[in-house]
């Protein structure tokens, strides 16, 4: 292992070390929006702790192994075995070693917009809401759908939900680490329930995606001056009152012009916080997003994910077939996939980025 490497992985273990003790601290202990915060850290110097301990160990073994194999012929073969393993533990810890997205273990907000296509849109963007419900009951995570206009016919014009893991995930199990690849546009072909003459129809629906901030992140500060605060009524489908009390908020940000509705919440003050949180969260993504165009390395495939206007994916429900355009990913389980099966199109998403990020710090 190189020096550079070796003194990185100690570096980890130092902190790993120093954020255990925080987290014993009683003021910390009993803070939970600190503890996460250190609990996402300490989760994402675990990879790393663990590969440099698995390293530790194996060479210490070989080193007393090779001590004694004068002695006995045995601790010879000993000897061979464990060098025979060394290249692949040092690999891992390179690999646990190279810089992953720091927001991976967060979670997440998510916006599904009808595009282009008019109802059928609509109903598609429902389609995309009940799939990634679906996939987030089947990896144990909480949906909370934070605003919805939906249409007359059971569609979804605009969505915005929140998706959340319950405790503190390892990093690679983070929501934002699974679904920051989904942000782009999805494009469906099939027969409209409105068609009448059975002929094929393709529309769209835009989804964005961005970690959600932590209540107290001190990365995004939002001066009170910089907030337009409107109070409204909350409606439903059609338009319809579903409340007699001005509880619905719309918050503008008029530094980025940022605009965040909330309605779904019981009380005006619940939708502020709400709202609030959803607007550090955009801010915290436009900053990362601005922080990754000015680094000298940053990854593409970052810069891809956040690329809202970029046609991703194609769902054909005449073929049953699914096929991921960035990844030349291609299934003929469609049905499965918008019953919450989605996680071997996210793999290949995931491998791709992975193979891009071991490329580029060889």
């Amino acid at each position: 292992m190189a020096d550079e490497q070796f003194a990185a992985a100690k570096t980890a273990v130092d902190e790993y070390r120093r954020i255990e003790e925080e987290m014993a601290q009683p003021d910390v202990a009993s803070n939970p929006d600190k503890m996460k915060k250190l609990g996402r850290r300490h989760a994402e110097l675990g990879t790393i702790v663990g590969a440099y301990r698995a390293w530790r160990t194996l060479n210490d073994d070989l080193e007393a192994a090779r001590e004694m194999a004068d002695e006995d012929p045995d601790f010879a073969e000993e000897a061979d075995r464990l060098a025979a393993k060394l290249p692949e533990v040092e690999e891992t810890l390179r690999t646990a070693l190279i810089p992953r997205d720091p927001d991976d273990a967060r979670d997440m907000i998510m916006e599904i917009k009808a595009g282009t296509g008019g109802e059928e849109a609509a109903l598609f963007a429902g389609d995309l809401l009940r799939m990634y419900t679906r996939y987030a009951e089947k990896r144990g995570w909480t949906v909370t759908i934070q605003n919805e206009n939906s249409t007359e016919l059971g569609g979804v014009k605009d969505v915005q939900l929140a998706i959340r893991a319950k405790g503190t995930p390892a990093p690679e199990d983070g929501v934002w680490a699974s679904l920051k690849y989904e942000g782009g546009v999805h494009r469906v072909q099939r027969i409209p329930v409105t068609e009448s003459q059975g002929r094929i129809q393709t529309s769209a629906a835009g989804v964005i995606v961005f970690p959600e901030a932590d209540e107290d992140d001190d990365e995004i500060e939002i001066d009170p001056k910089d907030l337009k605060i409107d109070i409204f009524m909350a409606s439903g489908p059609g338009g319809q009152s579903v409340n007699t009390t001005y509880s619905a908020v719309r918050m503008t940000h008029i530094p980025t012009g940022i605009v965040v509705s909330m309605q779904d919440e019981k009380s005006q003050i619940q939708n502020r916080a709400a709202a609030l949180r959803v607007l550090k969260s955009r801010l915290l993504a436009m900053k990362h997003e601005q922080e990754a165009a000015e680094a000298a390395d940053m990854r593409h495939s970052q810069v891809r994910s956040l690329d809202r206007s970029e046609r991703i994916r194609t769902y054909n429900f005449p073929e049953n077939r699914i096929v991921d355009h960035r990844t030349n990913y291609k299934a003929y389980n469609l049905d499965a996939v918008l019953d919450g099966d989605l996680q071997a199109v996210i793999d290949s998403d995931i491998q791709a980025d992975e193979a891009e990020r071991l490329a580029s710090n060889k």
